[in-house]
Protein backbone atom coordinates (compact mmCIF):
# COMPACT_ATOMS: atom_id res chain seq x y z
CA UNK A 1 0.00 0.00 0.00
CA UNK A 2 2.47 2.11 1.10
CA UNK A 3 4.50 1.38 -2.05
CA UNK A 4 1.14 2.31 -4.25
CA UNK A 5 1.14 5.50 -3.04
CA UNK A 6 4.68 6.58 -3.42
CA UNK A 7 4.01 5.62 -6.69
CA UNK A 8 1.45 7.73 -7.60
CA UNK A 9 3.15 10.86 -5.34
CA UNK A 10 6.10 10.17 -7.68
CA UNK A 11 3.99 9.91 -11.09
CA UNK A 12 1.75 13.25 -9.41
CA UNK A 13 5.41 15.29 -9.25
CA UNK A 14 6.61 14.13 -12.64
CA UNK A 15 3.47 15.23 -14.33
CA UNK A 16 3.61 18.38 -12.19
CA UNK A 17 7.01 18.87 -13.64
CA UNK A 18 5.95 18.27 -17.41
CA UNK A 19 3.47 20.79 -17.23
CA UNK A 20 5.23 23.28 -16.02
CA UNK A 21 7.78 23.27 -18.35
CA UNK A 22 5.19 22.95 -21.32
CA UNK A 23 3.55 25.91 -19.78
CA UNK A 24 7.28 27.63 -19.39
CA UNK A 25 7.88 27.24 -23.35
CA UNK A 26 4.24 28.09 -24.02
CA UNK A 27 4.01 31.31 -22.79
CA UNK A 28 7.29 32.87 -24.53
CA UNK A 29 5.75 31.53 -28.00
CA UNK A 30 2.04 32.98 -27.52
CA UNK A 31 4.15 36.50 -27.33
CA UNK A 32 6.19 36.13 -29.87
CA UNK A 33 3.00 35.41 -32.21
CA UNK A 34 1.23 38.35 -30.68
CA UNK A 35 4.06 40.91 -31.36
CA UNK A 36 4.62 38.91 -34.82
CA UNK A 37 0.63 39.84 -35.55
CA UNK A 38 1.06 43.48 -34.57
CA UNK A 39 3.92 44.23 -36.33
CA UNK A 40 2.85 42.53 -39.70
CA UNK A 41 -0.65 45.15 -39.28
CA UNK A 42 2.16 47.86 -39.39
CA UNK A 43 4.10 46.30 -42.35
CA UNK A 44 0.84 45.94 -44.28
CA UNK A 45 -0.62 49.61 -43.50
CA UNK A 46 3.00 51.11 -43.94
CA UNK A 47 2.47 48.89 -47.93
CA UNK A 48 -0.63 50.16 -48.42
CA UNK A 49 0.42 53.94 -47.89
CA UNK A 50 3.41 53.42 -50.60
CA UNK A 51 0.88 52.24 -52.91
CA UNK A 52 -1.63 54.94 -52.55
CA UNK A 53 1.41 57.52 -53.10
CA UNK A 54 2.98 55.68 -56.24
CA UNK A 55 -0.18 55.91 -57.29
CA UNK A 56 -0.31 59.48 -57.27
CA UNK A 57 2.91 59.84 -58.70
CA UNK A 58 1.67 59.60 -62.65
CA UNK A 59 -1.20 61.86 -61.97
CA UNK A 60 0.36 64.95 -60.54
CA UNK A 61 3.89 64.38 -63.62
CA UNK A 62 2.46 63.08 -65.66
CA UNK A 63 -1.61 62.94 -66.65
CA UNK A 64 -2.15 66.04 -65.41
CA UNK A 65 0.77 68.18 -67.26
CA UNK A 66 -0.41 66.31 -70.83
CA UNK A 67 -4.02 67.69 -70.34
CA UNK A 68 -3.28 70.67 -69.75
CA UNK A 69 -0.86 71.24 -72.32
CA UNK A 70 -3.42 70.01 -74.81
CA UNK A 71 -5.80 72.62 -73.28
CA UNK A 72 -2.89 75.01 -74.00
CA UNK A 73 -2.62 74.21 -77.71
CA UNK A 74 -6.29 74.30 -78.35
CA UNK A 75 -6.80 70.95 -78.43
CA UNK A 76 -9.51 70.24 -75.56
CA UNK A 77 -11.52 73.14 -73.78
CA UNK A 78 -10.26 73.44 -70.11
CA UNK A 79 -13.82 72.07 -68.83
CA UNK A 80 -13.36 68.99 -70.61
CA UNK A 81 -9.53 68.32 -69.67
CA UNK A 82 -11.00 66.80 -65.81
CA UNK A 83 -7.81 69.07 -64.29
CA UNK A 84 -10.24 70.45 -61.36
CA UNK A 85 -11.01 67.05 -60.99
CA UNK A 86 -7.74 65.18 -60.57
CA UNK A 87 -6.61 67.92 -58.45
CA UNK A 88 -9.85 67.57 -56.20
CA UNK A 89 -8.63 63.80 -56.19
CA UNK A 90 -5.11 63.92 -55.61
CA UNK A 91 -5.82 66.62 -52.54
CA UNK A 92 -8.13 64.06 -50.96
CA UNK A 93 -6.01 61.35 -51.36
CA UNK A 94 -3.38 63.46 -49.68
CA UNK A 95 -5.71 64.29 -46.97
CA UNK A 96 -6.50 60.82 -46.45
CA UNK A 97 -2.46 59.61 -46.19
CA UNK A 98 -2.38 62.13 -43.97
CA UNK A 99 -4.78 61.34 -41.61
CA UNK A 100 -3.13 57.89 -41.89
CA UNK A 101 0.42 58.58 -42.04
CA UNK A 102 2.75 57.92 -39.12
CA UNK A 103 4.47 60.90 -37.38
CA UNK A 104 7.64 59.99 -39.14
CA UNK A 105 6.05 60.62 -42.72
CA UNK A 106 3.58 63.41 -42.37
CA UNK A 107 6.24 66.59 -42.94
CA UNK A 108 6.84 65.43 -46.57
CA UNK A 109 3.41 64.86 -47.05
CA UNK A 110 1.73 68.63 -45.57
CA UNK A 111 4.51 70.09 -47.62
CA UNK A 112 3.07 68.12 -50.80
CA UNK A 113 -0.31 68.91 -49.79
CA UNK A 114 0.44 72.27 -49.27
CA UNK A 115 2.06 72.52 -52.82
CA UNK A 116 -0.54 71.27 -54.37
CA UNK A 117 -2.08 74.82 -53.33
CA UNK A 118 0.47 76.35 -55.67
CA UNK A 119 -0.66 73.59 -58.46
CA UNK A 120 -4.10 75.02 -58.11
CA UNK A 121 -3.07 78.20 -58.73
CA UNK A 122 -1.52 78.05 -61.79
CA UNK A 123 -4.76 75.80 -63.02
CA UNK A 124 -6.46 79.29 -61.90
CA UNK A 125 -4.40 81.47 -64.17
CA UNK A 126 -4.12 78.52 -67.16
CA UNK A 127 -8.06 78.42 -67.15
CA UNK A 128 -8.55 82.62 -66.84
CA UNK A 129 -5.85 82.96 -69.24
CA UNK A 130 -7.66 80.56 -72.11
CA UNK A 131 -10.36 82.20 -71.37
CA UNK A 132 -9.14 85.99 -71.45
CA UNK A 133 -7.56 84.20 -75.32
CA UNK A 134 -3.79 84.82 -73.60
CA UNK A 135 -1.11 83.82 -76.39
CA UNK A 136 -0.18 80.29 -76.58
CA UNK A 137 3.10 81.13 -75.82
CA UNK A 138 2.15 82.49 -72.34
CA UNK A 139 -0.35 79.28 -71.81
CA UNK A 140 2.79 76.89 -72.65
CA UNK A 141 4.67 78.63 -70.03
CA UNK A 142 2.21 77.87 -67.59
CA UNK A 143 2.05 73.95 -68.57
CA UNK A 144 5.88 74.20 -68.09
CA UNK A 145 5.34 75.33 -64.59
CA UNK A 146 2.72 73.56 -63.66
CA UNK A 147 5.46 70.29 -64.90
CA UNK A 148 8.09 71.69 -62.71
CA UNK A 149 5.71 71.91 -59.33
CA UNK A 150 4.10 68.30 -60.36
CA UNK A 151 8.04 67.11 -60.74
CA UNK A 152 8.40 68.74 -57.44
CA UNK A 153 5.48 66.98 -55.95
CA UNK A 154 6.90 63.54 -57.32
CA UNK A 155 10.04 64.04 -55.42
CA UNK A 156 8.10 64.60 -52.09
CA UNK A 157 5.81 61.58 -52.25
CA UNK A 158 9.02 59.52 -53.30
CA UNK A 159 10.79 61.08 -49.88
CA UNK A 160 7.48 59.86 -48.30
CA UNK A 161 7.47 56.40 -49.93
CA UNK A 162 11.28 56.51 -48.81
CA UNK A 163 9.97 56.87 -44.90
CA UNK A 164 7.36 54.15 -45.64
CA UNK A 165 9.86 51.97 -46.29
CA UNK A 166 12.28 52.55 -43.42
CA UNK A 167 8.73 52.07 -41.39
CA UNK A 168 8.54 48.87 -43.22
CA UNK A 169 12.17 47.47 -42.92
CA UNK A 170 11.46 48.03 -38.54
CA UNK A 171 8.32 46.08 -39.10
CA UNK A 172 10.17 42.78 -40.91
CA UNK A 173 12.74 43.99 -38.37
CA UNK A 174 10.43 43.59 -35.26
CA UNK A 175 8.81 40.37 -37.09
CA UNK A 176 12.60 38.92 -36.90
CA UNK A 177 13.37 39.89 -33.70
CA UNK A 178 10.54 38.52 -31.93
CA UNK A 179 11.35 35.24 -33.68
CA UNK A 180 14.72 35.06 -32.61
CA UNK A 181 14.01 36.49 -29.15
CA UNK A 182 11.32 33.28 -28.34
CA UNK A 183 13.75 30.91 -30.03
CA UNK A 184 16.47 32.07 -27.24
CA UNK A 185 13.96 32.28 -24.68
CA UNK A 186 13.19 28.79 -25.80
CA UNK A 187 16.22 27.49 -25.44
CA UNK A 188 17.48 29.12 -22.29
CA UNK A 189 14.13 27.64 -21.01
CA UNK A 190 14.30 24.26 -22.21
CA UNK A 191 17.83 24.68 -20.60
CA UNK A 192 16.09 25.21 -17.44
CA UNK A 193 13.83 22.15 -17.87
CA UNK A 194 16.35 20.25 -18.42
CA UNK A 195 18.06 20.89 -15.50
CA UNK A 196 14.90 20.82 -13.53
CA UNK A 197 14.72 17.13 -15.20
CA UNK A 198 17.97 15.97 -14.18
CA UNK A 199 17.16 16.60 -10.49
CA UNK A 200 14.32 14.73 -10.61
CA UNK A 201 15.98 11.93 -12.43
CA UNK A 202 18.47 11.54 -9.89
CA UNK A 203 15.60 11.53 -6.93
CA UNK A 204 14.07 9.28 -9.04
CA UNK A 205 17.26 6.91 -9.44
CA UNK A 206 15.51 3.55 -7.94
CA UNK A 207 12.63 3.58 -10.14
CA UNK A 208 14.41 2.05 -13.47
CA UNK A 209 10.56 2.82 -15.38
CA UNK A 210 10.13 6.05 -14.67
CA UNK A 211 13.69 7.13 -15.23
CA UNK A 212 12.99 6.03 -19.04
CA UNK A 213 9.93 7.52 -19.63
CA UNK A 214 11.95 10.89 -17.95
CA UNK A 215 14.44 10.15 -20.81
CA UNK A 216 12.09 9.65 -23.77
CA UNK A 217 10.39 13.38 -22.85
CA UNK A 218 13.21 14.50 -22.71
CA UNK A 219 14.59 13.85 -26.07
CA UNK A 220 10.85 14.17 -27.43
CA UNK A 221 11.38 17.99 -26.27
CA UNK A 222 14.77 18.26 -27.24
CA UNK A 223 13.54 16.97 -30.95
CA UNK A 224 10.63 19.02 -30.76
CA UNK A 225 12.88 22.06 -29.96
CA UNK A 226 14.82 21.00 -33.26
CA UNK A 227 12.07 21.25 -34.96
CA UNK A 228 11.33 24.34 -33.97
CA UNK A 229 14.26 26.22 -34.63
CA UNK A 230 14.14 24.72 -38.20
CA UNK A 231 10.79 26.10 -38.86
CA UNK A 232 12.02 29.34 -37.41
CA UNK A 233 14.82 28.91 -40.23
CA UNK A 234 12.93 28.39 -43.23
CA UNK A 235 10.09 30.75 -41.64
CA UNK A 236 12.43 33.62 -41.70
CA UNK A 237 14.16 32.55 -45.14
CA UNK A 238 10.69 32.65 -46.59
CA UNK A 239 10.21 35.93 -45.25
CA UNK A 240 12.87 37.61 -47.16
CA UNK A 241 12.16 35.98 -49.95
CA UNK A 242 8.29 37.00 -49.74
CA UNK A 243 9.92 40.64 -49.03
CA UNK A 244 11.80 40.44 -52.61
CA UNK A 245 9.04 38.96 -54.44
CA UNK A 246 7.13 41.93 -53.25
CA UNK A 247 9.45 44.38 -54.77
CA UNK A 248 9.99 42.43 -57.53
CA UNK A 249 6.37 41.86 -58.88
CA UNK A 250 5.62 45.74 -58.48
CA UNK A 251 5.03 47.36 -61.93
CA UNK A 252 6.72 50.94 -62.83
CA UNK A 253 3.78 52.55 -63.95
CA UNK A 254 6.21 55.34 -65.56
CA UNK A 255 7.66 52.48 -68.28
CA UNK A 256 4.22 51.11 -68.93
CA UNK A 257 2.31 54.41 -69.40
CA UNK A 258 5.48 55.37 -71.72
CA UNK A 259 5.00 52.19 -73.77
CA UNK A 260 1.74 52.70 -74.45
CA UNK A 261 2.11 56.36 -75.20
CA UNK A 262 4.97 54.66 -77.68
CA UNK A 263 2.04 52.27 -79.09
CA UNK A 264 -0.23 55.01 -79.37
CA UNK A 265 1.80 57.15 -81.36
CA UNK A 266 3.55 54.63 -83.74
CA UNK A 267 -0.45 53.80 -84.37
CA UNK A 268 -1.15 57.43 -85.24
CA UNK A 269 1.46 57.74 -87.38
CA UNK A 270 0.73 54.28 -89.28
CA UNK A 271 3.93 52.11 -88.13
CA UNK A 272 1.76 48.87 -87.82
CA UNK A 273 4.71 47.16 -87.55
CA UNK A 274 6.48 48.85 -84.48
CA UNK A 275 3.15 49.06 -82.92
CA UNK A 276 3.16 44.81 -83.52
CA UNK A 277 6.62 44.86 -82.56
CA UNK A 278 6.14 46.37 -79.32
CA UNK A 279 3.05 45.31 -78.74
CA UNK A 280 4.78 41.72 -78.68
CA UNK A 281 7.68 43.08 -76.35
CA UNK A 282 5.50 44.55 -74.08
CA UNK A 283 3.53 41.39 -73.58
CA UNK A 284 6.69 39.30 -73.39
CA UNK A 285 8.09 41.30 -70.85
CA UNK A 286 5.20 41.48 -68.66
CA UNK A 287 4.42 37.51 -69.24
CA UNK A 288 7.79 36.20 -68.24
CA UNK A 289 7.94 39.15 -65.43
CA UNK A 290 4.95 37.09 -63.76
CA UNK A 291 5.82 33.84 -65.11
CA UNK A 292 2.44 31.96 -63.00
CA UNK A 293 4.70 33.20 -59.54
CA UNK A 294 7.39 31.13 -60.57
CA UNK A 295 10.98 31.72 -59.12
CA UNK A 296 12.83 29.84 -62.01
CA UNK A 297 12.89 30.18 -65.21
CA UNK A 298 15.07 28.88 -68.19
CA UNK A 299 17.75 31.22 -69.18
CA UNK A 300 16.28 31.34 -72.65
CA UNK A 301 12.95 33.32 -71.03
CA UNK A 302 15.13 35.59 -69.23
CA UNK A 303 16.77 36.86 -72.01
CA UNK A 304 13.79 36.86 -73.88
CA UNK A 305 12.53 39.14 -71.12
CA UNK A 306 15.53 41.30 -71.73
CA UNK A 307 15.28 41.50 -75.17
CA UNK A 308 12.07 42.95 -74.51
CA UNK A 309 12.57 45.44 -72.05
CA UNK A 310 15.31 46.53 -74.09
CA UNK A 311 13.74 47.05 -77.68
CA UNK A 312 11.08 49.09 -75.86
CA UNK A 313 13.80 51.25 -74.34
CA UNK A 314 15.31 51.30 -77.48
CA UNK A 315 12.46 52.95 -79.50
CA UNK A 316 11.36 55.42 -76.29
CA UNK A 317 15.47 56.25 -76.30
CA UNK A 318 16.48 55.53 -80.20
CA UNK A 319 19.81 57.62 -80.82
CA UNK A 320 21.23 57.66 -77.31
CA UNK A 321 20.96 53.89 -76.74
CA UNK A 322 22.44 51.02 -78.03
CA UNK A 323 22.43 47.58 -77.02
CA UNK A 324 23.83 43.81 -77.08
CA UNK A 325 23.58 40.48 -75.83
CA UNK A 326 25.59 37.96 -76.17
CA UNK A 327 24.55 34.71 -74.44
CA UNK A 328 25.95 31.60 -75.86
CA UNK A 329 22.81 28.93 -77.27
CA UNK A 330 24.64 26.55 -75.13
CA UNK A 331 23.33 27.59 -71.92
CA UNK A 332 19.81 28.75 -72.86
CA UNK A 333 18.49 25.12 -71.37
CA UNK A 334 19.75 26.15 -67.59
CA UNK A 335 17.38 27.26 -64.83
CA UNK A 336 18.10 30.62 -62.93
CA UNK A 337 16.15 33.10 -60.78
CA UNK A 338 14.36 35.45 -62.85
CA UNK A 339 14.64 38.60 -63.24
CA UNK A 340 18.15 38.80 -62.42
CA UNK A 341 19.12 41.24 -65.50
CA UNK A 342 16.45 43.26 -66.66
CA UNK A 343 17.01 45.37 -63.21
CA UNK A 344 20.93 45.55 -63.56
CA UNK A 345 20.49 46.87 -67.33
CA UNK A 346 17.83 49.45 -65.92
CA UNK A 347 19.98 50.74 -63.28
CA UNK A 348 22.67 51.19 -66.78
CA UNK A 349 20.27 52.85 -68.32
CA UNK A 350 18.79 55.32 -66.00
CA UNK A 351 22.18 56.24 -63.86
CA UNK A 352 24.38 55.73 -66.55
CA UNK A 353 23.55 55.99 -70.40
CA UNK A 354 20.62 58.74 -69.96
CA UNK A 355 23.10 60.79 -67.27
CA UNK A 356 25.63 61.18 -70.27
CA UNK A 357 25.97 63.17 -73.40
CA UNK A 358 25.36 61.66 -76.56
CA UNK A 359 23.78 58.28 -74.75
CA UNK A 360 26.26 55.34 -75.17
CA UNK A 361 25.94 51.51 -75.07
CA UNK A 362 24.65 48.83 -72.86
CA UNK A 363 26.10 45.00 -73.39
CA UNK A 364 25.19 42.56 -71.67
CA UNK A 365 27.18 38.82 -71.88
CA UNK A 366 27.03 35.24 -70.44
CA UNK A 367 30.13 32.86 -70.00
CA UNK A 368 30.99 29.52 -68.66
CA UNK A 369 33.46 30.02 -65.32
CA UNK A 370 34.59 27.10 -63.18
CA UNK A 371 31.05 25.32 -62.37
CA UNK A 372 29.07 28.50 -63.21
CA UNK A 373 28.36 31.44 -65.13
CA UNK A 374 29.15 34.35 -65.61
CA UNK A 375 27.04 37.14 -66.21
CA UNK A 376 28.14 41.01 -67.24
CA UNK A 377 26.40 43.65 -67.35
CA UNK A 378 28.75 46.60 -68.75
CA UNK A 379 27.31 50.15 -70.10
CA UNK A 380 29.14 53.05 -71.46
CA UNK A 381 27.44 55.76 -69.27
CA UNK A 382 28.96 58.23 -66.93
CA UNK A 383 30.33 55.82 -64.28
CA UNK A 384 30.49 56.29 -60.54
CA UNK A 385 33.30 58.32 -59.06
CA UNK A 386 35.34 56.26 -56.40
CA UNK A 387 33.88 57.74 -53.63
CA UNK A 388 30.52 56.78 -55.16
CA UNK A 389 31.11 53.24 -55.90
CA UNK A 390 33.07 52.39 -52.44
CA UNK A 391 29.56 53.85 -51.27
CA UNK A 392 27.43 51.17 -53.00
CA UNK A 393 29.49 48.06 -52.50
CA UNK A 394 29.84 49.21 -49.13
CA UNK A 395 26.09 48.75 -48.64
CA UNK A 396 25.69 45.77 -50.45
CA UNK A 397 27.96 43.97 -48.46
CA UNK A 398 26.80 45.20 -45.52
CA UNK A 399 23.24 43.53 -46.19
CA UNK A 400 23.14 39.95 -44.45
CA UNK A 401 21.80 37.35 -46.97
CA UNK A 402 19.56 35.92 -44.76
CA UNK A 403 17.63 39.39 -43.72
CA UNK A 404 15.98 41.62 -46.25
CA UNK A 405 16.84 45.36 -46.27
CA UNK A 406 14.62 47.59 -48.37
CA UNK A 407 16.57 50.73 -47.94
CA UNK A 408 17.93 51.97 -51.21
CA UNK A 409 21.61 51.68 -52.33
CA UNK A 410 23.61 54.75 -52.25
CA UNK A 411 23.72 56.63 -55.64
CA UNK A 412 20.80 54.43 -56.98
CA UNK A 413 17.60 52.55 -56.87
CA UNK A 414 16.91 49.33 -54.80
CA UNK A 415 17.17 47.14 -57.88
CA UNK A 416 20.86 46.81 -57.02
CA UNK A 417 20.46 45.62 -53.42
CA UNK A 418 17.58 43.33 -54.94
CA UNK A 419 19.29 41.05 -57.06
CA UNK A 420 22.33 41.06 -55.28
CA UNK A 421 19.83 39.74 -52.05
CA UNK A 422 18.40 37.45 -54.10
CA UNK A 423 21.51 36.05 -55.57
CA UNK A 424 22.76 35.42 -52.30
CA UNK A 425 19.37 33.89 -50.38
CA UNK A 426 18.26 31.40 -53.55
CA UNK A 427 21.76 30.26 -54.69
CA UNK A 428 23.39 30.57 -51.17
CA UNK A 429 26.20 32.14 -52.16
CA UNK A 430 28.33 34.83 -49.59
CA UNK A 431 28.69 37.14 -52.43
CA UNK A 432 26.55 38.51 -55.10
CA UNK A 433 27.11 41.18 -57.30
CA UNK A 434 30.93 42.58 -58.19
CA UNK A 435 30.63 46.23 -59.30
CA UNK A 436 34.00 48.26 -61.47
CA UNK A 437 33.15 51.73 -62.57
CA UNK A 438 35.36 54.70 -63.94
CA UNK A 439 35.14 57.59 -66.23
CA UNK A 440 34.48 54.89 -68.98
CA UNK A 441 31.25 53.29 -67.62
CA UNK A 442 30.19 50.35 -65.66
CA UNK A 443 30.44 46.76 -65.02
CA UNK A 444 28.58 44.76 -62.98
CA UNK A 445 28.52 41.23 -62.67
CA UNK A 446 27.66 37.27 -60.57
CA UNK A 447 28.38 34.12 -61.00
CA UNK A 448 25.72 31.50 -60.23
CA UNK A 449 25.37 27.78 -61.33
CA UNK A 450 22.49 26.53 -63.79
CA UNK A 451 20.68 24.56 -62.76
CA UNK A 452 18.30 21.41 -64.03
CA UNK A 453 14.50 21.09 -63.30
CA UNK A 454 15.58 18.15 -60.95
CA UNK A 455 17.32 20.45 -59.17
CA UNK A 456 15.18 22.75 -58.20
CA UNK A 457 13.23 22.57 -54.78
CA UNK A 458 9.01 21.64 -55.49
CA UNK A 459 8.30 24.75 -53.04
CA UNK A 460 10.54 26.85 -54.78
CA UNK A 461 8.34 27.23 -58.24
CA UNK A 462 9.48 26.50 -61.55
CA UNK A 463 8.27 27.70 -65.14
CA UNK A 464 9.07 25.62 -68.49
Amino acid sequence: MKRSVRRTSIIGRLGHSTRTTAIMLLIPALASLAMMFLTTVQYQRAMSRMETAAGLKPIVGTQLPEQLFSVAAGRLEYDDSGADDLLGSVNETLDRLLEDASTAGTLELTVARRTMDTLASYLGRLRDGMAAGAPVGDMERIVDEVRDVGDLITDMLDDFISVELDNAVRAAADIRRAVWLSGIVEALLLMVALVRAASVSTNLANTIRMSIMQATQINVMANRLESLIERSRLEQENLAKSELRLLQAQINPHFLYNTLDAIIWQAQSGKSEEVIHLTRALSDFFRISLSSGADWIPLEKEALHLSGYLSIQKTRYRDILNYEIDIPEALMGGYIVKMLLQPLVENALYHGIKSKRGGGMIRVSARAEGAGVRFTVADTGKGMAPEELEGVVASLRSAPAALTSLAPVEGGSFGLRNVDMRIRLYYRQPRGLEIESGPTGTVVSFCVPLKSREEIADDEGISG
